[in-house]
């Protein structure tokens, strides 16, 4: 009965949903290329073996289990996989890291008859969802079609949690058709129970995403970009940054160039619809500052770089010497600093981290990031660790030291989920 209301609600939105498609394709066009996979309509290759799909809504999720494809498509060559995304920029990092490797295809809004007909289409042998998208009408579709699903590297948090909540009947027929729930820690595990989720069908495997392998081409590039702007410069950078926090940084940055005049400032946007207005924010300062899109190199007389291209963030975070995590001065619960911490970068990140409340607590507890709560203190942590080279290189170590010690979690998914590929072979 509660899926029977969600479908109503569903199909009384479409028109709305279609609307804000077309409004967002107009800011950011490649919303508008295949968008009729948005509604189910789909094709896929003639494979010789029912295949994974893996469900990564943008670019974190691709990210996060990337290794675990990367392993997959290694150990299991035979198996193909398909992985599906609901935005432009996670379908462009999943072929910037597999090519044609992998299938891409954009997931189908929730209603049932489009559901329905892309699992019928895939017909896949086991269904892999990247932390914790619930939809009611995905998960009743593998279940009729007998599909098992896994939930990989979940984690709900207490704001997410409540939500659910507030919809009992509908969440708990959701876990129902779980078949197991691979959750990062303790508290997530004890969250997803009091939702309703069977404690014999979920496990505490940690969070894949201490497991992400480090390309070398990062620290070749790293190489180059500090031979080209100066190896001995000072160099910070502002990753996955949202609107209001690119103006708070720059700020934040004036006021540091009178002591540190050769500060360099890298900044990473978190979404590709916003770099032109990040580029007028830097136009409408004194500061000389220069954009990757337009193929422009930074020399020793650039002090702001605007990272505009999707895939160029690691070999930056490996040239800097401090890394700012966005998200996290606004209220948008923050983004990953395991990237910056497995580089051995010192980090610090706003007040609004409930995205990654425990890995920012420990990470913060083993003295490898600082937290700070509004821009004023931001300026202050950037400040002490410019002026004391030692206790910034030992963040670095301490935050590089923390992801060694939670490795771990991608052993444990890829048991859970070969185990399925063994019995569907």
């Amino acid at each position: 009965m509660a899926r029977f209301f969600y479908n109503l609600i569903l199909h009384l939105l479409l028109p709305a949903i279609l609307f804000k498609l077309w409004l967002r394709a107009r800011k950011a066009p490649a919303y508008a290329h295949r968008w009729t996979e948005r509604l189910g309509k789909v094709h896929f290759p003639a494979y010789d073996q029912s295949p994974i799909w893996i469900h990564a809504v943008s670019v974190g999720e691709v990210q996060a289990i990337a290794t675990f494809v990367k392993d997959c498509l290694r150990e299991h060559p035979s198996t193909p996989i398909v992985i599906t995304t609901m935005t432009p920029t996670g379908a462009e990092r999943v072929q910037a890291l597999f090519g044609d490797q992998v299938t891409h295809r954009y997931c189908p809004y929730d209603f049932p008859w489009a559901m329905r007909h892309f699992v019928q289409a895939l017909k896949p042998q086991l269904c892999l969802i990247v932390e914790t998208e619930l939809w009611p009408n995905l998960l009743h579709a593998c279940q009729v079609s007998m599909i098992p699903v896994i939930l990989a590297n979940a984690r709900l948090s207490e704001r997410s949690a409540k939500g659910y909540a507030k919809f009992k009947g509908l969440t708990q027929s959701m876990l129902d058709r779980i078949t197991h729930i691979a959750v990062q820690n303790r508290d997530d595990a004890e969250r997803f129970a009091k939702l309703g989720a069977h404690p014999d069908r979920m496990s505490i495997i940690g969070s894949i995403k201490f497991d992400v392998d480090i390309d070398p081409e990062w620290s070749h590039k790293a190489t180059q970009y500090k031979q080209a702007w100066g190896t001995e410069r000072p160099v910070i950078l502002a990753a996955s940054t949202h609107d209001d926090e690119e103006a708070q940084l720059l700020s934040a940055f004036e006021s540091l160039r009178p002591r540190y005049p050769d500060l360099l400032l890298l900044i990473a946007p978190r979404h590709p619809e916003r770099f032109n207005a990040c580029a007028e924010l830097c136009e409408h300062t004194a500061l000389k500052w220069r954009r990757l899109s337009e193929h422009s190199l930074i020399d020793a007389s650039t002090q702001v770089f605007l990272i505009d291209r999707l895939g160029e963030l690691m070999p930056f975070c490996s040239a800097a010497d401090i890394v700012f995590v966005g998200g996290s001065l606004v209220e948008r619960g923050g983004h990953n600093p395991l990237e910056p911490a497995m580089l051995g970068k010192p980090v610090i990140i706003g007040p609004h981290t409930f995205n990654f409340a425990l890995i920012t607590k420990e990470l913060a507890n083993q003295g490898g990031l600082v937290q700070v709560p509004d821009q004023s203190a931001l300026g202050k942590a950037l400040e002490h660790w410019l002026d004391n080279k030692h206790q910034q290189l030992h963040a670095g170590q301490q935050a590089r030291a923390y992801v060694e010690q939670h490795q771990g979690a991608l052993d444990k998914l890829k048991t859970l989920a070969y185990a399925y590929l063994s019995s569907n072979a």
